[in-house]
């Protein structure tokens, strides 16, 4: 095999069965990535990371373990090997685990239609050293930024292999470029900070040093003299940058895994109205030049688009072989895993159905209310979908904004605040998550 990931999974694949196994696939990952931090106009921290990680799980009947390693010598695969067989024998029996069957598997996939791998050369680190330079210059160029908290440029390319017993082998190479700026106004306990990042596939993607620094600087200035607004029930809009957060409790309430442990506030939702009748939810794994896409997934089943809701109601859950097994239903090609774990079901790229206003537009029809950019912690009832976060933003009144806001809680039921939002037409296209700002009716802000 001229592939070396090939390789290492075929030799963890002998070394299971020549341990006993029954069945066994294997994940081999081959990674390298560059950081750069600078600081006050020097370098801060440089950091260069190659390694290879391996994953081995190893089937016992309706029993599994997994196994980790970042070393490759053929001793080490043969005590992986040893030790997942016994721990296999040892484990708790799980009727729904298993191997894809045959006629299960993804027989053909175009890595390159998905764009994933930068072509260009590996940066050099003087290139991401200076990067990171001009977004830090760029910051500190606007009055009233006292200082910037760190600017980092980077770089990774990962190739990613799946092999197992059945017959499934495939693999497929990611890159992505960062560049992130977080900058600081104000002093002492009057201190207030706020970042930007951009991150892409492709380097020639990325936007300018000089605009990451300079949109890091103006969000941080807007965060400035914060006022905490009076406690009451009032319209919120999620802004872009943190609306797929919400849009986020929707999918964690309909994986596999909360659905068939029978806690989810989604559970008995499955054809029903989760949100207003004009909007969709797609799933589709196949997006170019987007980080989260892939050709197959951790099972070696086919990446294919899928409404995960549809003109409002609710079509499908997400699911892997085991969850999908449990509740006898077939798997819908989301399972996810690192070389330590088993597969469990998880979304990639997901687009929510934009809509015709702008974010300016979208503040001048709420009119008085909260722009809510930021959050700390959460507390959600996966059983009812209650909701609490602490946030900060801008407290807007005649569609503008007026003051920072900070140190407050927001409170609502997830179903309710899912069944009335506005989305605006802001979200960005490159991301995993495609979800524009949301507004979000009747949320109860505890305040002065």
């Amino acid at each position: 095999m001229s592939d070396p990931l090939a390789s290492i999974t075929a030799d963890l694949l002998t070394a299971a069965l020549n341990a006993g196994a029954e069945e066994a696939d294997a994940v081999a990952v081959d990674g390298t990535s560059i950081s750069i931090d600078v600081l006050k106009g020097g370098l801060e921290h440089a950091e260069r990371s190659e390694a290879v990680d391996v994953g081995l799980r190893v089937l016992m009947g309706k029993r599994q373990a997994c196994v980790s390693a970042s070393d490759i010598r053929p001793e080490t695969f043969r005590m992986m090997a040893e030790r997942a067989v016994a721990m296999a024998k040892e484990a708790p029996e799980d009727p729904y685990i298993g191997l894809a069957k045959g006629d299960q598997l993804a027989t053909f996939w175009d890595v390159d239609a998905l764009d994933l791998a930068d072509p260009s050369a590996e940066p050099a680190p003087a290139d991401l050293e200076d990067e990171a330079h001009r977004a830090e210059a760029a910051a500190l160029a606007h009055e009233g930024i006292a200082q910037v908290l760190s600017s980092t440029a980077g770089y990774g390319r990962r190739t990613i292999r799946l092999s197992g017993t059945n017959g499934f082998a495939g693999s497929y190479t990611r890159t992505d470029r960062y560049l992130s700026c977080g900058a600081i106004t104000g002093e002492g306990l009057g201190m207030e900070r706020d970042y930007f990042s951009d991150l892409r596939i492709h380097a020639e993607d990325m936007m300018s040093p000089e605009e990451v620094g300079r949109i890091a600087a103006e969000r941080t200035l807007q965060r400035a003299n914060p006022k905490r607004p009076k406690t009451g029930a009032y319209p919120v809009i999620f802004d872009e940058r943190i609306a797929a957060s919400l849009i986020g409790h929707l999918l964690s309430a309909t994986n596999g895994t909360a659905i068939a442990r029978g806690s989810s506030w989604a559970r008995d939702l499955m054809g029903q109205q989760v949100l207003p009748s004009w909007i969709s939810l797609l799933e589709d794994p196949l997006r170019p030049r987007v980080t989260g896409s892939r050709p197959f997934d951790a099972e070696g089943l086919a990446a294919k688009p899928r409404h995960i809701v549809e003109d409002g109601v609710l079509k499908s859950w997400t699911l892997d072989l085991a969850t999908g097994r449990k509740l006898g239903l077939n798997s819908t090609g989301n399972a996810m895993r690192s070389p330590s774990a088993p597969p469990s079901p998880g979304n990639s790229n997901i687009v929510l159905t934009p809509g015709t206003l702008t974010k300016e537009e979208l503040l001048r029809e709420m009119g008085t209310g909260l722009l809510v950019t930021s959050f700390i912690g959460a507390t959600v009832n996966p059983n009812t979908g209650d909701w609490s976060r602490g946030a900060s933003g801008l407290w807007i009144e005649n569609g503008e904004p007026v003051h920072a806001v900070n140190e407050i809680t927001l409170a609502g039921n997830l179903r309710d605040m899912l069944l009335s939002i506005v989305p605006a037409n802001d979200a960005r296209t490159h991301l995993s998550r495609v979800v524009p700002s949301l507004l979000v009716e009747g949320l109860t802000l505890a305040g002065d």
